[in-house]
């Protein structure tokens, strides 16, 4: 698991496509002070796992799936991704919960500065609407955001100096691809409602019928 708070801008260094999957090499500094071979590192916000480090950089394998539903299919080298090791039992959470599995990509449509903070606006895959909710948490390529505005067709997060600062989001133009995680409270919930609603459906399918078939006599 991740928190949403990144430690680090590291810089691709090289990309070899293996089929529809791919071997990365990631430039980094921070999130090499303590790696393991195994460990997670969420790159652009999707869980990665070291397979070799060196000094300087360290290489994941990323698999067809996570290629088709990420915009890591778009990096080339000298591209930089946001990075986060992944959380350590006792430290302070400070964004929220997440997994590092994407749900999809979205599409900035527009930055309005105001104030000393920027606001953008991306538009997400209709299916993953329901999931964004006012004062909801999301992930943007890994960086853990309060959704500022919704309704049904685009969602909205403010950019705070320190976020800016310390993330590649405004270093993108409009019309870039980014990952989307949404808070997973939402899809628990939303496969518990359904697991009601298929026994409510089976209880229908109960009928005198279906009862006399396998022997209950009125």
């Amino acid at each position: 698991m991740f928190t949403g708070i990144i430690e680090e801008v590291g810089k691709i260094k090289g990309v070899q496509k293996r089929g529809d999957g791919a071997s990365i090499v990631i430039e980094a500094k921070k999130v090499l002070e303590d790696v393991k071979l195994g460990d997670s590192i969420a790159t652009n916000g999707v869980c990665l796992t070291v397979k070799s480090f060196d000094t300087n950089s360290f290489s994941v394998d990323v698999m067809a799936e996570t290629m088709r539903k990420s915009n890591l299919k778009f990096l080339n080298i000298g591209d930089k991704v946001n990075l986060e090791r992944a959380v350590a039992i006792g430290t302070r959470l400070g964004g929220h919960l997440v997994s590092g599995h994407i749900d999809d990509v979205g599409v900035i449509k527009q930055y309005k500065k105001e104030g000393n903070a920027v606001w953008v606006t991306i538009h997400p895959p209709q299916n993953l609407l329901k999931y964004i909710i006012h004062k909801g948490s999301i992930a943007v390529d890994g960086i853990s955001l309060t959704v500022a505005y919704v309704d049904d067709k685009v969602f909205k997060v403010s950019i705070i100096p320190h976020t800016r600062d310390e993330t590649t989001l405004l270093d993108k133009g409009v019309g870039s691809w980014v990952n989307l995680e949404c808070d997973i409270v939402g899809k628990y919930i939303e496969k518990l409602l359904q697991g009601n609603t298929l026994k409510k459906e089976e209880k229908k399918e109960i009928t005198m019928d279906f009862l006399a078939k396998y022997g209950f006599d009125r």
